[in-house]
């Protein structure tokens, strides 16, 4: 059965399509991965962490709010 996830209008699934895009391409590539790659890939999944905490805060709020309601 699959569970209602809430939209809270942040863009995290870009943001996961953007690391496995960046991913990808260096796993297509020959050569060896520089710094500047690294540190997108870094940042890009800092901004996911950063954005599943915040949607973790939300949904922790909310289940309070609808806890105190009932």
């Amino acid at each position: 059965m699959m569970r209602h996830l809430p939209d809270h209008g942040l863009p995290l699934i870009q943001l996961k399509e953007q690391r496995r895009d960046l991913v990808v391409a260096l796993q297509n590539r020959k050569g060896p991965i520089n710094g500047w790659e690294l540190m997108q890939i870094a940042a890009v999944q800092q901004a996911i962490s950063a954005f599943e905490e915040v949607i973790a805060d939300l949904d922790a709020m909310e289940a309070e709010t609808t806890g105190e309601a009932a």
